[in-house]
């Protein structure tokens, strides 16, 4: 069953009404309703266009964290073969939110890193919905040493509103295990490649994200607070956040006019849990693109290059 957003209702009330007249057809194969299905599917297909044609932050964020949009685990199973998950950060436990390990993508052996969030009550419990604890930047930190070492690129898949905030993983480093992540990343000598697919939440994101190539898929967002998390802070009102969420500039074209990201990956009509298989088909055409021009380079000359192009983000705005 599809989960509708609050804004979109006239979507929803157009599918409920073709899903009606396909029962009706079903129960009784004298009625024939394909005329009207056709009419309300076009209507459908033009009330979409037209939602998603001028969606606010807030509705971007909204998108951004639907149930059912794809996540790193869809994306693990498309896009990359033999793909051989790494557990334990080999200091204290296994951190779920982050997935990491060795695969091959399109025949080349990459590392890939990812937060999942999970699915169903279950798996999101197991996951933490997403938000890593330090265990998790420490395991990332793992995997890219290996990758450096042995001349591996990197591709990560950023999907988390942030780091969790508990007392346990405060008490664990989780600051610093963050600021590692982010250190082995711009120390790389290998290309970094990084796509976020869904919400890109403050350090928890860019520990994991600090690429020679940054994407975002197009309805996904990029912060350094949550919309929610920054209104509580300015107004002390969290139910601010849609205009928390415009004043922030979190979309992914305004990042790109920014500078802050590379290049923005299209989404179908309504969303990338509209159509999953494109949606990672597309991300994976830009990953394989990136890695073409990236590949070639020197070792020296893709660790400045990274380091440069986060050291100019804001200087000629």
């Amino acid at each position: 069953m599809h989960n509708y957003l609050d804004f979109e209702k006239p979507i929803s009330d157009l599918e409920a009404k073709i899903h009606e007249l396909k029962k009706l057809a079903e129960e009784d194969e004298s009625i024939d309703t394909s005329e009207e299905i056709g009419r309300l599917e076009a209507r459908t297909r033009e009330a979409m266009e037209e939602i998603y044609s001028k969606l606010n932050a807030w509705q971007k964020t909204q998108v951004a964290r639907h149930p059912q949009r794809p996540h790193f685990v869809d994306y693990a199973a498309e896009l990359f073969t033999e793909f051989t998950p790494l557990a334990g950060d080999r200091k204290f436990a296994e951190d779920a939110a982050i997935q990491a390990g060795l695969a091959r993508f399109r025949g080349q052996p990459v590392a890939v890193i990812g937060q999942e969030k999970g699915n169903d009550t279950k798996s999101r419990l197991k996951h933490n919905f997403g938000s890593p604890r330090p265990e998790g930047y420490r395991k990332a930190i793992r995997v890219m040493e290996m990758a450096d070492r042995f001349g591996l690129p990197v591709i990560t898949l950023v999907d988390t509103a942030g780091a969790y905030p508990g007392i346990g993983a405060e008490e664990r480093g989780q600051a610093e295990a963050i600021a590692r992540s982010t250190e082995m990343c711009l120390g790389l000598k290998v290309p970094m490649v990084s796509v976020v697919i869904g919400e890109g939440g403050s350090g928890g994101a860019i520990a994991i994200a600090t690429g020679n190539r940054v994407y975002m898929l197009e309805h996904a967002i990029y912060s350094v607070i949550s919309p929610e998390g920054a209104a509580s802070i300015l107004w002390r009102d969290s139910t601010r956040a849609k205009e928390a969420a415009t004043n922030m500039k979190i979309t992914a074209e305004d990042l790109k006019g920014l500078g802050v990201i590379d290049g923005i990956i299209p989404e179908p009509v309504g969303g990338a849990h509209r159509d999953p298989q494109m949606v990672i088909r597309a991300a994976g055409d830009v990953i394989s693109s990136a890695l073409a021009e990236l590949t070639p380079k020197p070792g020296d000359q893709l660790r400045t290059e990274r380091r440069q192009k986060f050291l100019n983000i804001g200087r000629n705005l």
